[in-house]
């Protein structure tokens, strides 16, 4: 288990912080830097490591479990699931394609085009 997760929540986002903390600890299982059985700190304890409400983090986590991703077992804690292979994979596409979704309705809100949209992807790409 992480000593302190590697998340950062950032209170003046648009997102809601609950939204912010399942993000980033999807990414972490997806990813595999967190992966099966593995401890996750109690819900009070990542409140108090993110300074944030003992009810936001519970929120994450209740969506996480009920997304398949994490699992609390009365007395012993809460830890990642196991998950194949293929789920990670399927897991990081969505994950990957969601986020590119979020970036386009933006880039329309803004009256992107989709050619301009495509050659800041392909900006974005080569910085990256």
């Amino acid at each position: 288990m992480f000593e302190r997760l590697p998340i950062q929540v950032d209170s003046a986002s648009r997102s809601p912080i609950y939204d912010q903390i399942e993000a980033q600890i999807k990414s972490l299982i997806v990813g595999g830097q967190l992966p099966s059985g593995s401890a996750l700190p109690s819900i009070r304890k990542l409140a108090t490591q993110l300074a944030c409400s003992v009810i936001t983090t519970r929120r994450a986590y209740q969506n996480l479990e009920q997304a398949g991703y994490i699992e609390t077992l009365q007395g012993k804690g809460t830890f990642v699931k196991a998950m194949s292979a293929r789920e990670q994979a399927m897991q990081k596409h969505v994950s990957v394609e969601e986020a590119l979704k979020k970036a386009i309705e933006a880039g329309r809100r803004y009256g992107y085009s989709d050619d301009e949209l495509k050659k800041l992807f392909a900006e974005a790409l080569m910085e990256g």
